[in-house]
This record gives C-alpha cells, structure tokens and sequence, in this order.
C-alpha cells in the first residue's frame, strides 16, 4: 500500500476546494483513506493518519473512528506517538464515552515515566478531560508530583490538582500539605498554578477559607515584590511584572478578605500601592486597577480606600476605550448603594455618558443616573434625564419613563414639578410608559386639590397639540371631566387663563371618540368625561345627544357605558348629579386595597367598571384548583377569586359581586336588587343599597415579617385586622427587587390549610422594578374563624433577565396577633 499524504499536503489540498461538496468529497476519500490504513493495523503511519483525522475533526468532520487508535498511540514507547495520542484522547474523548477508562493505566504509567515532557502530557489529558473514577485512581500520582522539585512538574500538577477537587471535592485534604508549600516557590508559573488552586479550594469549603487566611502576608509579600520588581524581560507586560499573577493574586485576596476584618486590614496598604503605582496608559495596568478596585470594594476596607477605588473608577469613565468605560458604570452601579456620597463625585461624568453611541453604556448610565437621584439633585438629575428621554432610541423610553416616575414620586419638590414632570414624560413618551402610570397620575392629580385649575388647563393645551400619546389623553380626559368648570371658568392662578367655551371642551372630547387614533380604553374615558361634564356644564341636550349615539356603537365595552349613562338620565336624572361628583381625595393605600376601581382608572362611578374585569364565567371545579394542582399536597383549600364564579341575574348585583360583601364571613349575602320588568333591560345601578360597600381596615400593631428572601427577590408581609369581623387578617405584600435587572410577569399565588379561607386581590403591577427602585403589592385577606395557627404555601413565578424563574415556599413564622 502506498504512503500516505502527510499532513500538510492534506491541508494544501483541502484549501484547494472551490466549493463545500468538493471539500466533502476530498475529506470522504482521505477517510476512507485512513479506515483501510487502520483496518490493516499499520503502525508506521499511525501516528500520521490520527493527526490528519484531528484537522478534519477541527473542521467538523466525523472522527469518532479514530478513538482507539488515540489509546495506541498513548501505549506507544515514542514521545511523538505519545504526544498526538494524547492530543486526540483530549479532542476526541470525553467521560461520556466509556472508551476513555481504557487510558488509565497508561497515564498512571506515563505519570511515573522518567522522562519529564511525558509526565507532563500525561498531567494534562488528566487536568482536561479525566473523569471522576480516574481522579480518585490517579489522585495520588498528582499529589507527589506536586511535592517534587521539578518547577516544569509541578505548575502542571497543580492545575490538574484543580480538575481532581471540581470532580472530587473529598479528595481536597489530600492536596493540602502540598498546598502550603507552593506559595514559596520562586518560579511564576508555580506561583501562578499554586494561587489557581488556591482559589478553587477556598471558593469550595469554608473550612479551607478559614485554614488559608493565615497566608494573606505571605500573598501580601509576593504582591508586593511583583509591584516593587525592577524591569524582568520574562516577565515583563508593557511595563508591568507579571500583570496575570498578580490578578491572579488580587483575585484569591479578595476572597480571603471578605467578612474578614484581621485580613482586610492585613492587605489595606498592598492594595492602596497598587492602586497608587500602577500604570493606567495601557490596558494591563487597567485591568490590574479594575481587579484592585472588585477587592477593595469587597472586603472590609478602609473608607479612604474605597474613595480611591471610586476615584479609579471615575477614570475610567474618561478613557477612550468602550469596554473600559462600560466595566466602570457597571461597577459604579454595584457599589452606589454603599457608598453614595463618593459616586455622586462622577455625577457630571456619568450623565455625559448618556450621550455615548454605544447602547450598552447608554443603558449602564441611565440606570445609574437613576440610582442616584436624590432629593438634593433631584431638579438637576430630571432635567438631563428628561432630554436623555426625548432622544433616547425606542428601546429606552420604557425604562428611562419608569425611572422618571419612581424618582419623582420618591423626591419631587413640590406637587407642580412633579405634575409638570410627569405631563413632560406623557408628552414626550406617553406610549411607552407602563399601564399603572395612568392611575398614577390621577391619584396624584386629585389629591393636589389647589393644582387643580392648573393641571387641567395645562392637559387641554396639551390635547390641542397632540392627541397620538394615548396616556395623556386618557388622563386629560378625566382632568376634563372632573374639572372642566375650572377651565372654563378661567381660575388658573399659576399662569395666564385661557378662554375656553363649554363647546370647545366638548368638541375636543367629541372629536376624541371619532379620532383614529384613540383607542377603546381612550374611548371611554372620554365618554365618561363627557357625561360627567353634564353636571358641570349647561348643555346637557348635547350630551345626551352624544351618549344616545353610542348606545348603539359596535365596542361593546363603549354601548355599555353609553347605555347604562342614558339609563342615569331617563331613570336616575335625580341621583345623577350625587353619582358623578368630583373625586374625594384619594388614599395610597387604596391603589392595592380591594377598591380595584380607583387602580383601573381613577373613576368611583359604578358605570366605570374597566373591561379589564373578565365577564361572569362559570369554571370546572379542575379550574378553580388548579393552585392545589401547582402546589401540591391536600390540605389546603383554592383561592376565592375577587369576581365570584357565578352571578346573580340582575347586573346591579354584578356590582355587589364585584365590590360588596368581600368579609368571606361566611354571614347573610347582600340584599337582593329589586325586581326588574322583563321588559326592561338590568342596569348596572339597579339594586344599589345604602350598605358600604367596603369594611374599614384598622391597623392592629401587628409587626411586620419577611415570607421569602432568594436570588434577589425580596416578600415582606404587613398585616392588618378588618373592621367589623376580627377573623379576617389583611395581609399585604410588598414586593421587591435588589437586582440590576427588572422582573417581568411576576406572579404570586397562595394556598392555605381547609380551616382557612383565603381571597387574593389583584396585584399594583406585574413589573418588580430593579434596584429596590419600586415596590410590587398585593393584598390577601384571610379568614380564620377557629383562631389557628396560620400557615402557607406561596408559588412565586416571574422573568428576570430572559429566564423564566419559579419557585415555591412555605411560610409557617406568622406573628401571634396575625391569628390569635
């Protein structure tokens, strides 16, 4: 049989090919090639055939065939077979596949050749791909060729120290005496392999942690020898000693110094060297500072230190280079909480940073430019953030909106800067901000009683300018139907009144439901403005001219509406005018109480019921379980769901159902609505009684607790008792999120023992705001007639950075007052 193709000609021939089929064709032939050379046992070309099968496996080709021959040339006497036997074994093989377990005795044999460049390919194909049941067996080859006194040995015997204890982690002992004694060694590529193991043996037992902490001066010794060097051409890095050692080094302080005072304080004056003598005009002097700044900022540090390290971080703000600047804001990000006065040192840096072309570090700055807003920056901070929002690609509006809101609400000024803050954003970004902004809004609004004539005069003109943002319009909308005699009649004191006739305003509005642009939810309120205004205004024919007109439109939720405001004037013309009153101020507390209405759309009138509540639909009994299909176990009962399953006939009642008797005391239902001629069609308002339709809720003194605290996700209980039955507790949850990133579709849901009866309420919002930047809260009302020990079982689910996370807990530590 001819010899065949080296190697090199292989691949002169393979680059030869104009097209995909044709390489195919030249790859399939050389296989074939090499099966026949392998079939015929021919050991002087093997060597040669397995080096060639290892390129085409590089270029993706089938070589499993090849697997065998690996092992043969591994048993092979010849340094050269041995070397590309054991670089197949490390391309080819893996612990999946059994075949590898055939290589032991040849790499425990090599292990103890005399030849060091044999024992060193054996210590790596061990270190690469050894399985669990060849570490055990050849552990303790590893350990004495760690002890010996070849520097070439002993760096490569470390690193395959470090696969023995990630597939054997009881095996670490074992390394342990060898351990100490690296660190003494004068060769950087020991030192180096020494501190690797070091690292992973501290990162997996705490009790190594402990053992290895009395090293710090030494490790602080090698640092500083490294950093105080002269210039070593083996070991020179643009001008830097080594700059992987010493990261490597920075790396296992920082480690070994975390919630350690007597070692922090041991490498404080190291660490404030390097920060101080390192050189920042190459990218090896950044990367040494970066690693100094994660080590100072991780362990307990003196506060001048970690000033210095925000200071690095503040240049590295200025740098040209976009990685550089990127790793800055993201650090900067994480330590603002902790030190907030230092970061607000870069603040000017930082908002320049908003104006970068880089996405990435346009979203770093936004999210630190909101975490550190204040009350002291609060004018300042919203001005450059508000114009970052006007330029902003579409992709940013929603974060950089919801970040407005939270900052405002939490520090605004005065009531008119933050309305006029909140009226820029819907102005500027009113499609993309969230859905709860639009209640919000209207909570803040109503209870600025002396803004009034101001915000409605302000929301007009902007109506005039621009109905496409459709949150503006939905919240001008109610302004107008609420307070359209102030506009009117001109009462605005903060700036020059308009002149506005009562037809304008409803032209305006008018022109709103026939417009293109609006949609059903914008539909209604507009409509509901309009009837509103007809006990604000005089020209009451024209309005009922207008709702007479779509009580026959084709959106279904728009006809109710109309249908039910025209059965207001003809049935109900002497209640109207006590239905659609102004809005009394509005509590806080009430955007997440049972009253789901204010949380909708600001609107107390019973007619403004959101389509948002599903019809009346009667549920399998396997639906209405299903929380005891997720949670499991048979002694808890379902939740009672806010809108009951079944429906009385009149749709008065439908209220009753949906706001009434919500005590789940167990006592006589609402009083029936009146009887209804058939020839008459059921009216939301018929059968409305003079009973409240919410029980007061007083506080108890109950304390507050934490239900559940992972992957930074934060469930606190509050807890009140519910006036006039003191079996209920009202529980309310308050959601928050540490993260950088906000949690999406959060869903929480609760089962309770079958003593218990239990009624979720809808949430504030399924968006946990990153950066404890926002609170999510839900209320439970629980009744617990046999005064038992109140226990639960909680099933959370929610996205957080793409990845849909769940879980479940169960929370048995109640305070006593919960259920006593």
């Amino acid at each position: 049989m001819p010899a065949p193709i080296r190697l090199r000609e292989l691949i002169r021939t393979i680059r030869t090919a104009r097209t995909q089929a044709e390489e195919r064709e030249m790859i399939q032939k050389e296989c074939a090639a090499i099966r026949s050379s392998f079939r015929e046992e021919d050991n002087t070309y093997r060597c040669r055939n397995v080096a060639k099968l290892l390129y085409m496996h590089m270029l993706g080709y089938p070589a499993h065939f090849g697997q065998l021959e690996c092992l043969k040339l591994i048993a092979s006497q010849k340094f050269t077979d041995k070397r590309i036997g054991y670089l197949g074994a490390m391309l080819l093989l893996d612990e999946r596949q059994d075949v590898h377990l055939l290589m032991t005795n040849c790499i425990k044999n090599d292990l103890n050749h005399s030849t060091q460049y044999v024992q060193g390919l054996a210590l790596c194909t061990l270190g690469c791909m050894g399985s669990s049941e060849m570490c055990r067996d050849l552990a303790g080859e590893v350990e004495k060729l760690l002890k010996t006194s070849n520097s070439y040995l002993r760096k490569k015997a470390a690193l395959c120290a470090v696969h023995v204890i990630r597939k054997v982690p009881e095996l670490m002992e074992m390394f342990l005496p060898a351990t100490k004694n690296l660190l003494s060694e004068k060769n950087h590529g020991v030192l180096h392999t020494s501190v690797v193991l070091l690292t992973e043996m501290c990162e997996r037992s705490p009790d190594m942690l402990s053992h290895f902490r009395k090293l710090v001066p030494q490790l602080v010794r090698i640092l500083k020898n490294l950093i105080m060097s002269g210039y070593s051409p083996e070991h020179d890095v643009s001008g830097i000693s080594d700059p992987f050692l010493q990261v490597r080094i920075l790396r296992l302080l920082r480690i070994l110094g975390k919630n350690d005072d007597d070692s922090s304080e041991a490498m404080n004056d190291i660490l404030a060297q390097v920060a101080t003598n390192t050189e920042t005009s190459k990218n090896v002097g950044n990367a040494i500072l970066y690693e100094t700044v994660l080590t100072i900022m991780d362990i307990k540090s003196e506060s001048g230190l970690r000033v210095l390290a925000i200071n690095i971080l503040g240049r590295f703000l200025l740098n040209n280079d976009k990685n550089i600047r990127y790793v800055a804001l993201t650090s900067l990000l994480k330590t603002v909480q902790t030190d907030h006065n230092a970061v607000q040192r870069h603040r000017s840096t930082i908002v320049d940073c908003l104006k970068d072309l880089d996405v990435s570090i346009k979203r770093r700055a936004m999210e630190l430019s909101f975490a550190l807003v204040n009350g002291n920056n609060i004018r300042g901070m919203m001005k450059e953030l508000l114009y970052f929002l006007d330029s902003c690609d579409p992709d940013f509006k929603a974060d950089c909106a919801s970040g407005v809101f939270l900052a405002a609400e939490k520090y605004a000024p005065s009531k008119r800067w933050h309305i006029d803050t909140i009226m820029r954003v819907l102005t500027t970004a009113g499609s993309y901000v969230r859905d709860d902004s639009v209640p919000n809004l209207i909570q803040l609004i109503t209870n600025s009683v002396e803004m009034h004539a101001y915000t409605v005069q302000r929301l007009y003109k902007a109506l005039l300018d621009d109905i496409s943002q459709q949150p503006l319009v939905q919240v001008a909308s109610w302004c107008i139907g609420e307070y359209g005699d102030l506009l009117v009649s001109g009462q605005c004191e903060e700036e020059e009144p308009i002149q506005v006739t009562e037809d304008e305003v409803l032209d305006v509005l008018e022109g709103l439901l026939v417009s293109n642009l609006s949609t059903p939810v914008t539909r209604g309120y507009s409509l509901t403005a309009i009837m509103k205004l007809s006990t604000r205004f005089s020209s009451v024919n024209r309005i009922k001219k207008v709702v007479s007109i779509y009580g026959s439109s084709i959106d279904v939720e728009l006809q109710q509406r109309a249908v039910e405001y025209n059965a207001l004037f003809k049935k109900y013309d002497h209640m109207r005018p006590a239905l659609l009153e102004r809005m009394p101020i509005m509590e806080k507390s009430a955007s997440n109480g049972p009253t789901e209405i204010v949380q909708t759309n600001g609107e107390a009138e019973p007619s403004a019921v959101e389509s948002k509540h599903p019809p009346p639909v009667t549920q399998p009994t396997n639906q209405a379980n299903d929380l005891l299909d997720l949670l499991g176990g048979n002694d808890v009962v379902p939740v009672i769901q806010t809108t009951m399953p079944t429906k009385p006939a009149s749709a008065g009642g439908e209220l009753l159902d949906l706001l009434g008797d919500l005590s789940l005391s167990g006592g006589p239902a609402p009083a029936p609505a009146p009887s209804v001629p058939a020839s008459q069609p059921p009216f939301l308002l018929d059968g409305l009684s003079s009973q409240p339709l919410f029980n007061d809720i007083a506080a108890a003194g109950i304390p507050p607790m934490t239900a559940y605290s992972k992957n930074g996700l934060k469930i606190d209980f509050t807890f009140e008792r519910a006036n006039p039955n003191p079996n209920i507790a009202v529980i309310t949850i308050h959601a928050t999120n540490s993260t950088e990133a906000e949690m999406t579709d959060f869903v929480f849901q609760a089962a309770v023992p079958k003593t218990f009866q239990l009624q979720l309420l809808s949430p504030s919002s399924n968006v946990v705001p990153a950066l404890n930047q926002g609170t999510v809260t839900q209320v439970i009302r629980v009744l617990n007639q046999q005064k038992q020990q109140l226990r639960m079982r909680i099933k959370l689910t929610y996205t957080h950075k793409g990845s849909a996370v769940q879980d479940l807990a169960e929370v048995n530590n109640f305070p006593p007052q919960s259920w006593q």
